[in-house]
């Protein structure tokens, strides 16, 4: 009789569980609109960065040597294969100014053009390179700037022909790395233990701590070049500048909702609209700069985990996921009643 009660106490406790999970996961209010739609892509080899020549001519790379193109802002795109011999490579950045491109990629590979893509060349690299092309910003004609994912940072101005190291001494292994619209870089290191930032006025990587027991998952700026962090286990945490010492200053860190689903990445689309996603089609949207937090349930039914989100302007956004997820920006966010 006694194991009989037992048995029958931890199926309800069993029960209590699953159901007080499901409703921490719902926990937040949902947006009252259709900010994102799905795309359809001819492959499924996953994306892992976009970007565009005009609003309308753009492109996309990820792995398995995939690169498509859009003629009318994203809705559709066509492959684009390069003859690169037998070799499959994984692009992992690609970047556009004007007419002109890179893309960088593993096996170490440096393309770039000057028609819009009509026409790729390959650009030698060193063999002597620290670490492989991570990724590639074009700054204007004939220049553009490199780091591999060791943190060797490079920029040339003469269209490949000469190369300036900006940092003295690479970073070492890292997990991922994210650049500033005015040059900063921030690098996570493989385990997430720690993260080094760069700043352009320096020639050298700073280490810094992580802020608490949690590891990092990823780390951004905001639109005034302050970092943010994705903490594992679904953790947020921005800060407010510098600190007199030079580091920078934290807020607390703080879960959106009850949430422990896995935070990827952060986006911010205007200074106040911030969104992040995460795995299992989980998408969040701030409307107020951080503070408070809705969901986006319009994309529960996406069967990915949402690795990035990029916002090419203001109006122009897509969010990447796994094996040819890719979602379309189409209109501001609304919240609920």
């Amino acid at each position: 009789m006694i194991k009989a009660i037992l048995k029958t106490s931890r199926q309800w406790i069993s029960i209590f569980a699953a159901l007080f999970f499901l409703t921490a996961c719902n926990s937040l209010p949902v947006l009252d609109s259709l900010s994102w739609e799905t795309v359809a892509l001819p492959t499924d080899s996953t994306v892992l960065d976009v970007s565009f020549a005009s609003p309308d001519h753009g492109w996309l790379v990820g792995t398995n040597s995939a690169l498509l193109e859009t003629f009318d802002g994203g809705k559709s795109w066509e492959q684009r294969p390069l003859a690169l011999g037998d070799l499959d490579y994984r692009f992992s950045s690609i970047s556009f100014s004007g007419d002109e491109g890179w893309i960088v990629g593993e096996p170490s590979i440096l393309l770039h053009t000057t028609d819009g893509g009509k026409s790729w060349s390959r650009v030698s690299l060193s063999t002597q390179l620290p670490g492989t092309p991570y990724q590639v910003t074009a700054l204007g004609p004939k220049s553009v700037e490199m780091i591999t994912d060791l943190g060797a940072i490079y920029r040339t101005q003469d269209e490949a022909q000469h190369w300036t190291a900006l940092v003295e001494e690479a970073t070492g292994a890292t997990r991922n790395i994210n650049r500033s619209e005015d040059g900063k870089y921030v690098a996570i290191s493989s385990r997430g233990s720690f993260y080094t930032t760069f700043d352009p006025s320096e020639t050298s990587w700073q280490s810094h701590d992580r802020n608490g027991a949690r590891r990092i998952q990823t780390m951004g700026f905001d639109p005034n070049g302050n970092p943010w962090i994705l903490n594992k286990g679904g953790q947020v945490q921005f800060s407010t500048g510098f600190l007199e010492n030079g580091d920078y200053a934290w807020d607390e860190a703080f879960t959106p909702g009850t949430n422990k689903i896995g935070l990827l990445d952060l986006a911010y689309r205007t200074p106040d609209e911030v969104w992040i996603s995460g795995g299992s089609g989980t998408l969040l949207c701030s409307l107020d700069g951080g503070q408070t937090w809705q969901k986006d349930s319009t994309v529960e039914d996406v069967p990915s985990n949402l690795y990035k989100i990029i916002f090419v302007s203001s109006d122009q956004g897509f969010i990447i996921g796994q094996s040819g997820t890719l979602l379309r920006f189409i209109a501001p966010p609304k919240a609920s009643a």
